[in-house]
């Protein structure tokens, strides 16, 4: 049996993303006709009710989130963050690619139930192509009259890590450098151009329709009960199957690299998965058997973040990978705050220095006194967990560090 869920991906392949006329055949937009039917309050109820958690990596309810937007507000606005700037990461490139008019349809559904009718997608500059995709598909949404008078812009990155964070997101769009804001106060108060903002992720606003055609205990039974839905998977490093998945959010860790995955290449061992991407946590082979859900992973000091899926063989250096983490998160740090600037210069330095033999447990004690520091005092997520992949390798694998010595 299976244990693959498409719900998003149900038609990949099958449909055109970029013609809302496909997707109409399908059963498209008929939540948003839902939503329209239903008055804001009740909209926003079906969203909390469904369970629906962002699927971006902070795991808040998106209805909750949603419920903060002053409803007196005279202009509001509803912001997708493509930005996907995660390592590893493709999930939402890969929904774009086979599933664009669901996003747009997801968007337009926020927007009814906040009283927007203004919506723009932040999509990373890397990915031109889906730039190009995303506005054909919103040509063609328009065209058909799907999506009523919701207007829906693309606007392009530049590259930088950090604009992945909320933020830092709305600054770019704004057209200033993408740094961080001090919060409070928070988007949905005061967010894009000052206005009441919603920001989520692609997949989340994607499982939007879904949740409106097949009601909201229809998905909150789909997986884990605290982390209903599904989950799309991106599976890299020492896999034979190094693709793409949608799996319910109750799936082990052990069922997506043995059975999704196909397990390791060439007969050899497992050392370590780090899930999350970059800034996730590594986790040893006793914690295989933990479902991927947002919670169960934060219960053994990880994060489902944004599903990517990382696996080392038992040849990888995990010292030196960690050490090249590092160097990766000081070269994305904006240097807005004090934390973040000198904290990844300072891991860096820790983790060439034990990398290239020259350390002692001292330097060890010092990484992990620093963590600490960065993760209370960083301003924004970046900063926060960029020394989680140091702290956790620390935890798990701390003689491949003494054997550096």
């Amino acid at each position: 049996m299976s244990k693959q869920r498409p719900v998003l991906l149900e038609y990949a392949g099958k449909i055109d993303p970029a013609k809302a006329a496909d997707y109409i055949a399908v059963g498209g937009y008929q939540g948003l006709e839902k939503a329209r039917q239903m008055d804001r309050k009740a909209l926003l109820q079906e969203v909390k009710d469904s369970g629906l958690r962002g699927r971006g990596g902070a795991g808040f309810n998106a209805g909750m989130k949603w419920s903060f937007v002053p409803q007196d507000a005279r202009v509001k606005y509803v912001v997708c963050n493509l930005d996907e700037g995660e390592p590893g990461t493709y999930k939402d490139r890969v929904i774009c690619e086979n599933n664009a008019q669901a996003l747009l349809e997801g968007m337009a559904i926020c927007g009814q139930a906040i009283g927007s009718n203004q919506g723009y997608i932040y999509c990373r500059g890397e990915y031109p192509f889906v730039v190009e995709l995303l506005r054909q598909a919103i040509a063609s949404a328009k065209e058909s009259g799907a999506l009523g008078d919701f207007a829906i812009e693309v606007r392009m990155g530049a590259g930088a890590y950090v604009c992945g964070e909320e933020t830092a997101l709305i600054e770019s769009i704004e057209g200033h450098r993408g740094e961080p804001r001090f919060k409070p106060p928070f988007p949905g108060v005061e967010g894009l151009w000052k206005a009441p903002t919603v920001v989520n992720n692609v997949e989340t606003f994607a499982c939007l329709p879904y949740i409106l055609v097949n009601g909201a205990a229809w998905f909150a039974g789909i997986g884990a009960p605290q982390y209903p839905g599904t989950k799309i998977v991106t599976l890299t490093g020492d896999i034979n199957n190094r693709t793409f998945f949608e799996v319910p959010t109750d799936i082990t860790l052990r069922e997506v690299i043995y059975d999704l995955g196909g397990g390791i290449p060439g007969g050899k061992k497992f050392k370590a998965v780090q899930v999350g991407g970059t800034s996730g946590a590594f986790i040893p082979e006793e914690n295989l058997d933990t479902p991927i859900d947002f919670d169960s992973m934060g219960a053994i000091g990880a994060a489902l973040g944004s599903g990517a899926v990382l696996v080392l063989d038992e040849t990888r250096d995990i010292v030196d990978v960690v050490a090249r983490i590092s160097k990766f998160f000081e070269h994305e740090s904006c240097g807005k705050c004090n934390p973040c600037r000198e904290g990844t210069f300072r891991c860096r330095e820790l983790m060439d220095k034990l990398n290239s033999g020259k350390g002692n447990e001292a330097d060890i004690d010092k990484l992990l006194l620093l963590a600490r520091v960065m993760q209370k005092a960083a301003l924004c997520g970046l900063g926060q967990a960029a020394p989680i992949p140091i702290e956790s390798t620390i935890k798990h694998f701390r003689p491949a560090y003494l054997q550096k010595m």
